[in-house]
């Protein structure tokens, strides 16, 4: 199956790879670091808001089975947008909302994709999310990796990951893996 690669940041990473493990087409999820200046940034590092890095997960699926366009679909409904360098209470510029794209055509379809949600009128401010070519991507420490499956009753993760990824599964069950539904 050839495959392609997302680089995606809206917030909290464990938001975002809770959902987006779930869906058919998706091979992997990993949680790390990019956007910034920093060689092998720290959790600590770029919470500290001096690395230029954002919080972003590596989606790695098969488009024959789940579009770039459909994926980034349903990542804009799991953050807002049009917030700058914040998400709910998460502030700081690791939070922004980012598509790292790895081609000329995950660039066009990005630009695509917001074209439509702004037209759409899905938010009430304009979509503030950096379209930028891809550099390099830093994995994040071990304890981020599936921290949502690992840690569901943690008390971020019942408060802010749960209800997201609960509305997520919701509005996209037709599209989620057979075991995850």
């Amino acid at each position: 199956m050839p495959t392609e690669t997302a680089t995606l940041g809206g917030g909290c990473f464990w938001c975002i790879e809770g959902a987006l493990r779930h869906l058919t087409g998706v091979a992997s999820v990993h949680s790390g670091y990019s956007g910034g200046h920093v060689a092998n940034p720290t959790y600590e590092e770029v919470c500290g808001k001096k690395t230029g890095h954002a919080e972003v997960v590596q989606v790695v699926f098969d488009p024959a089975v789940i579009s770039y366009a459909d994926l980034l679909r349903m990542f804009f409904t799991l953050h807002d947008p049009t917030t700058k360098d914040r998400q709910g209470n998460d502030v700081g510029p690791q939070y922004r909302s980012i598509i790292l794209f790895h081609s000329p055509e995950q660039e066009a379809t990005a630009r695509t994709v917001i074209a439509e949600i702004e037209a759409a009128k899905l938010y009430p401010g304009p979509v503030v999310t950096e379209v930028v070519p891809f550099q390099h991507y830093w994995p994040g420490e071990a304890e981020h990796q599936d921290y949502f499956a690992r840690n569901p009753w943690s008390g971020y993760c019942r408060v802010v990951v749960a209800p997201k990824v609960a509305k997520f599964r919701k509005t996209f069950a037709d599209r989620l893996k057979s075991a995850a539904a």
